[in-house]
């Protein structure tokens, strides 16, 4: 079974040892918003994706867990 966003999205975060609240200013969300994206409390918009997966220079796809290729 494949990851879905909340996993996907903590780990490339972490990666990059970045903290939630950092990353959110860095993509202009509001300081608790990757938070409760990891938590799969929200669902983040389509813009929001694609900043995200420019952001760790991956595809859409493997952020929203459809695709094992990074």
């Amino acid at each position: 079974m494949n990851e879905g966003f909340p996993t996907r999205l903590r780990r490339l975060r972490e990666a990059r040892r970045m903290s939630r609240r950092t990353l959110s200013e860095l993509c202009g969300l509001s300081k608790d918003m990757i938070s409760i994206y990891e938590r799969g409390e929200a669902d983040p918009s389509t813009s929001t994706v694609c900043l995200l997966a420019d952001y760790f220079e991956t595809t859409t796809d493997y952020l929203l867990g459809r695709t094992e290729k990074f």
